[in-house]
């Protein structure tokens, strides 16, 4: 069994240079926690730029013997890749667009070459690391091309994909020139995961919408693999911060502070400088409540860490003076010789020190305008081991979902947030016990130890079940094998798709008639092998190309059958066509809104054809088409196939699977095969009986024991056959 690589931008130890010196400092983050369990074991890295810029050879190899001993592996960056991969791209194109602060995104040209650059970096730096049994799982914004990357030098590697701040939605992803790139590099990844279930969403609409790749489920069906998106809310080490606040040190700590505000309620805000935290908008809500609230004055204080972040940025620089502003102004406003409102403090604190301010706040404020999942929160929860206190918790944090004990609030709402201090203020004690107990169970038991155990192990749930899919390609020595079973057998039956098997796909579907080469190879078939075209063309359209020929017919996904020598077609089901005018009419608004859509209509199945269409605007209104036809699907009893470049709907009962089987039924065949090229023909390879061959063409994802590349090659096994 292969070793497990963590891959994030950053290592979790920081690279200090101090007294002509570099000296490691551990992180504390929840993450480095988390992932301490797996790649501190065994064979297992951790792989990441190490937070310097380190220039010296010399120094870079005693950087590496050293991190090696910590089971880490440096990726070294320039200070030009910093400044255009890491501030740059990453920082003010995507932080913005994945926060939908789309007026701040920068669209530079020179910071996606550098993005690509780092990108490839890390992607030589785990080569070095990596084989081909290992598991790979890349962390973050920073590095949403690397899974791809890997995947072509890797193919057969397991990679897995978090991201831990939002992804936006299409209207917000689509603005970015290179959002193709980034969608693919993340499909990479066999396992793709977020904090919530609308960022995975949001991920799967822009996959369809601008990749075209389908999903069901969680499922995206790519070129040849299947991947899984779900989402996976992080944690944090409960018992970390539970022990923190019991212990005497940080109650030491809280008693000191707590000796310097006297008697007054506290409310706790925390967070790193950045627009997307929503600073100012809670400042000034906290402004609004005191202005509405006089008797509050001298009895509430606000408690305001901002840890520095990016204070070279002018758009940082600017947010802090307004903090700044916003802070002096309402202290001015309202402070008296004994009381001060806020209480700011523009720097990071010790953990222990963090730990007292949770533990003595009656309230948390954590307010972001957008987050993807936010700890502060959870963090705040742990450390409430008397269980008295009150969490205001954005509805636009991904812990939102969770902690629905919390007071919600919208924090572009300043009356509400307003109120809510209020309310948290006079919630009488018994209920804020019944919503903190209530929301520690839920962190307590879905905690970071459990968030990656859980997600591990959706990764092994993932490539088991590619396995089970993963079929093989047709080869030489397939082919042969074919050949000699055909031969040997005495009574064999063959199962034939026709579009995309026997024929290619033409932009208009009367001209994939059959020509004088696949005419001649089916008559070689039917002079050995009972031949069955089962198709979802018109029952006039295959009598027509087929007449004269020795061969079973199965029309309209098997709707129609028609054996051999018989004048006439013969139902499979009788069916009620009382749908058709309500799903016609649906299909025309999408006709009239798409050049070159049109709708074939059969006996008990409408058809959308969409093969003319602009490519990508086929795709847009497939997907839209789609989504509108399952909806009505459900009141009729129907079924919506998507196939190549079409959309079919019809009843589910009626398919290719069931009339093979009734072929079949009554009669022992010594040899079968079954091939076709899309879902629809996925029945066909579910129903035939054990030690059948069934070959799918292209490389999409089957039930099939085999792949072929094309209906050529489908032409070329045929005659190898005979």
């Amino acid at each position: 069994m292969g070793k497990t690589i963590i891959v994030s931008n950053r290592l979790p130890v920081s690279l200090r240079h101090k007294n002509g010196k570099f000296e490691f400092k551990p992180s504390a983050g929840g993450l480095a926690t988390g992932l301490g369990s797996i790649y501190k074991e065994g064979e297992n890295i951790w792989i990441g730029w190490p937070g310097n810029d380190v220039e010296d050879p010399e120094q870079r190899a005693e950087i590496i013997i050293e991190l090696h001993d910590l089971k880490m592996a440096p990726v070294f960056l320039t200070s030009e890749d910093i400044e255009q991969f890491y501030e740059g791209f990453s920082n003010e194109t995507l932080w913005p667009a994945f926060h939908y602060f789309t007026q701040n995104i920068n669209y530079d040209e020179d910071h996606w070459d550098a993005y690509v650059r780092v990108n490839e970096k890390f992607c030589d730096a785990i080569l070095k690391k990596a084989n081909p049994d290992d598991t790979i799982w890349v962390h973050d914004y920073q590095l949403l091309l690397l899974p791809q990357m890997l995947r072509e030098k890797l193919p057969n590697a397991t990679i897995a994909f978090f991201q831990h701040i939002p992804f936006p939605s299409y209207e917000v992803i689509r603005m970015l020139p290179w959002r193709r790139q980034i969608l693919s590099g993340m499909c990479g990844a066999d396992l793709i995961g977020f904090h919530t279930y609308d960022d995975m969403r949001h991920f799967l609409s822009a996959v369809g919408r601008i990749m075209g790749l389908s999903n069901e489920s969680g499922y995206i069906q790519a070129e040849n693999r299947l991947i899984n998106v779900d989402s996976f809310p992080m944690g944090i080490d409960y018992e970390k911060f539970a022990q923190s606040a019991k212990s005497r040190k940080t109650k030491n700590i809280a008693k000191k502070f707590l000796g310097v505000l006297d008697d007054q309620k506290l409310l706790l805000s925390i967070d790193r400088l950045d627009y997307s935290k929503g600073i100012p908008q809670r400042i000034k809500a906290f402004d609004r409540f005191l202005s509405e609230n006089p008797d509050y004055h001298g009895k509430v204080s606000m408690i305001m860490v901002v840890v520095p972040s990016r204070a070279k940025v002018k758009s940082y620089k600017d947010l802090k003076e307004e903090i700044d502003t916003l802070v002096g102004r309402i202290n001015s406003d309202y402070s008296t010789l004994n009381w001060v409102p806020i209480h700011y403090f523009y720097r990071s604190f010790p953990f222990e020190e963090l730990s007292a301010f949770y533990s003595m706040s009656d309230i948390a404020l954590v307010t972001p305008l957008r987050d993807g999942m936010n700890l502060v929160c959870k963090e705040f929860v742990a450390s409430k081991i008397d269980k008295k206190g009150t969490l205001i918790l954005s509805e636009m944090a991904g812990a939102s979902k969770e902690l629905q004990d919390a007071i919600l609030v919208n924090p572009n709402d300043n009356k509400g947030v307003s109120d809510a201090i209020k309310l948290a203020l006079t919630m009488d004690e018994k209920e804020q016990k019944n919503r903190i107990a209530s929301m520690q169970d839920t962190i307590q038991r879905y905690d970071i130890f459990q968030w990656v155990k859980v997600f591990m192990g959706r990764l092994d749930y993932v490539k088991k079940r590619q396995q089970d899919l993963q079929s093989k390609e047709v080869d030489a020595e397939v082919m042969n094998e074919l050949h000699n079973y055909f031969q040997e057998a005495k009574k064999p039956i063959l199962f034939l798709d026709y579009d995309g098997t026997l024929v290619g796909f033409k932009s208009k579907p009367e001209d994939a008639y059959p020509d004088e080469e696949l005419k001649k190879l089916v008559a070689k078939l039917t002079k050995k092998s009972q031949v069955v075209i089962i198709s979802g063309r018109d029952k006039e359209t295959l009598g027509k190309w087929f007449k004269g020929q020795k061969v079973d017919l199965i029309a309209e996904h098997g709707v129609w059958l028609k054996t051999n020598g018989a004048k006439d077609w013969e139902p499979y089901a009788d069916v009620d066509d009382s749908w058709k005018p309500d799903i016609r009419s649906v299909m025309e608004y999408y006709v009239q809104r798409t050049p070159g859509a049109f709708i074939e209509e059969k006996h008990h199945s409408l058809v959308w054809h969409y093969r003319k269409v602009e490519s990508g605007l086929g795709d847009l209104r497939m997907r839209e088409l789609f989504s509108h036809l399952k909806y009505m699907a459900r009141g009729h009893n129907l079924q919506v196939l998507e196939g190549n470049m079409v959309l079919e709907i019809k009843r589910p009962d009626i398919n290719k699977g069931r009339a093979a089987t009734s072929f079949m039924k009554g009669n022992e065949y010594d040899f079968t095969l079954a091939i076709g090229d899309d879902w629809t023909d996925e029945d066909t390879f579910q129903a035939m009986p054990k030690g059948s061959y069934s070959i799918r063409v292209g490389y999409s994802y089957t039930k099939a024991n085999y792949n072929i590349k094309s209906p050529k090659e489908v032409r070329y096994l045929l005659n190898k056959l005979t």
